[in-house]
């Protein structure tokens, strides 16, 4: 397969595009560090939303999607949907919180939240161990979705791929900082949506796949079409469904899943204009997220088990390339037409660029100023923290490139990074509204999760993966609760200046006001009605599940279900909007 001239024009066109627009806003960007890392504090909640979008919308997203509907049908995707739940509670609980704590950074939070030198430890430990180390291994997985893509449709050496798709990115990073990564983000989720649902169009009306029709009743898709997996078959129903329910989405650290909020979604809505615009940006990413855009990845996935139902079939066609499920997605990109090929293919780069770039940016802040400006270099000027960033994005880029070139499986990486996470996000969920939390609760649980993380993979203990997920977060979740109990809490002046800036509710401050208030510590009076935030949330979860299986009726021909479905989904929504007028008028009256 050869792309043609056409392609060529649509791909270098967009190319073309992301570099201006980055060269564009080069000037005001690099004014000071809260235009290049904030984007000026001044986004509206759509291109936030969009922009959160576009990022987890990467190169790697739709091969990780193929390999687990390859291996575990449709409701294998519960190991990745499950993480709405997280979603919806930072939409209506987390969102307005890190918007008034006013951080140029999540991990500013740290010496906001706790004191002494821990805090100040675990500030710079963190921006190094999630801006450098985990953040390479992040940008590493999506690099090795280039390699596989660039392999199958250029026929490039796995070193090719990786250089020629960061060129462009690391220069409007690092031109345009977080202001130059959202505008292109923009543009990229749209070309990016445009390419895979035509794709999908185009790949299930294939002779060889004969319609949609033919695609559902194949005898190697029939069987992998159920929303929820077989309740008959008690393992598949722990791994796929009960785990992630019950454990997974409260429990890990995942980057754009991250309990309580955090990385790069923080990093959006601490830019959004105010409350409420981080409110609506967390809101369309959630929704965008899991409703909008996965059954075109997974249609295209159902029918690569037609052309490619076993790996050999992959391996005879694509010999040099890096072998595994993940392959199916590019291997049906390559029955494309000219034209269509190249929109699809810039829109893959379009998605490798939009998740490289934040993860660049997000890093870089890190880097630069929570480990050189707090640690290194305190007085160090705005225009030298900015150079310091664009070092930094040049840097990341490097090693995510060379780590990219020794990695083979979207999805093992996936399994990696849940289980180094394994049993910290409790952590954050708590420490917005416990007040015991503490740095050295941080601090254990980062240890406690890595240490095990390490002990799964290098030591033989005859262990699935669900169950050293399970071992590793009951394990981290008893230490650092511990450590928690058994140290000195955060000082009181330090929780006091905290919960006046962000006003957190819950029972888990009551003790501590008594303190307060036997200190002569003045706490503000909170307005927020935790039970309609928690009803909406629930809402929320219930509106975009709806909308998403309606969607899947659709597209399987089941109107009655898609009818009931969208009922469910509407009367949600309704419901969502008239908690939030009553929560309105509550809180004028107070």
């Amino acid at each position: 397969m050869q792309l043609q001239t056409l392609d060529w024009i649509l791909i270098g066109g967009f190319f073309a595009v992301f570099l201006v627009i980055g060269i564009v806003v080069a000037k005001r960007s690099g004014k000071n560090t809260k235009e290049f890392f904030l984007s000026g504090r001044n986004m509206p909640w759509w291109l936030l939303g969009i922009s959160m979008v576009a990022t987890t919308f990467s190169a790697d997203t739709p091969n990780l999607v193929t390999d687990i509907v390859r291996q575990n049908g449709v409701s294998g995707n519960w190991v990745w949907w499950t993480f709405l739940i997280t979603g919806m509670l930072t939409v209506f609980v987390y969102a307005k919180l890190w918007r008034r704590s006013k951080v140029l950074t999540d991990l500013q939070f740290y010496e906001m939240r706790y004191s002494g030198k821990a805090a100040a430890f675990l500030r710079g430990f963190r921006a190094l161990y999630l801006g450098v180390f985990f953040n390479i291994m992040i940008m590493a997985s999506v690099c090795l979705a280039a390699i596989k893509i660039g392999g199958i449709l250029f026929n490039l050496e796995d070193w090719e791929c990786v250089l020629y798709a960061s060129i462009i990115t690391v220069a409007y990073s690092s031109f345009g900082g977080l202001r130059g990564v959202i505008f292109t983000d923009f543009l990229q989720f749209i070309v990016a949506m445009i390419g895979s649902v035509w794709a999908a169009y185009y790949i299930i009306n294939l002779p060889e796949i004969g319609g949609l029709d033919n695609l559902l009743a194949h005898e190697n898709v029939s069987g992998k079409l159920n929303f929820l997996p077989d309740f008959d078959d008690t393992d598949s129903l722990l791994v796929l469904l009960i785990i992630p329910i019950a454990v997974q989405w409260w429990s890990v650290w995942y980057p754009g899943a991250e309990p309580g909020g955090g990385g790069y979604i923080a990093q959006r809505m601490l830019s959004a204009k105010d409350e409420k615009n981080a409110i609506g940006a967390t809101l369309l990413f959630n929704v965008a997220h899991y409703a909008l855009r996965p059954w075109p990845w997974i249609l295209i996935a159902l029918a690569s088990l037609i052309l490619y139902p076993e790996l050999t079939d992959i391996a005879k066609e694509f010999p040099n390339a890096v072998l595994g499920h993940d392959l199916g997605y590019p291997a049906m990109l390559t029955n494309l037409p000219s034209g269509l090929l190249g929109l699809v293919v810039a829109s893959l780069i379009a998605a490798f660029m939009s998740t490289i770039s934040t993860h660049l940016n997000w890093g870089s802040s890190y880097i630069s100023l929570d480990f050189y400006k707090r640690f290194v270099k305190p007085e160090a000027s705005e225009k030298e923290l900015v150079a310091i960033g664009r070092i930094s994005t040049v840097a990341l880029m490097v090693f995510s490139a060379l780590l990219a070139l020794g990695l083979s499986s979207a999805l093992s990486t996936f399994a990696i990074l849940l289980q180094i996470g394994a049993g910290t996000g409790l952590i954050f969920i708590l420490r917005w509204f416990w007040w015991r939390v503490n740095a050295y609760s941080e601090i254990t649980g980062m240890v406690v999760s890595f240490i095990m993380a390490l002990v799964f993979e290098f030591v033989e203990l005859g262990l699935e993966d669900y169950e050293k997920l399970i071992y590793g977060v009951a394990i981290t979740t008893v230490a650092w609760i511990a450590v928690t109990l058994l140290t000195r809490p955060t000082n009181n002046k330090t929780l006091a200046n905290f919960y006046n800036a962000v006003t957190p509710y819950g029972n888990g401050w009551k003790q501590f006001k008594r303190k307060a208030a036997q200190e002569n510590l003045h706490l503000k009076t909170t307005n927020d009605v935790f039970t309609i935030d928690l009803a909406s949330m629930l809402l929320g979860i219930v509106f975009v599940y709806t909308s998403l299986f309606a969607t899947g009726y659709i597209i399987y021909g089941n109107m009655v279900g898609a009818g009931i479905l969208v009922a469910i989904a509407v009367i949600s929504a309704l419901t969502i909007f008239s908690l939030w007028k009553k929560k309105k008028r509550s809180q004028n009256t107070l």
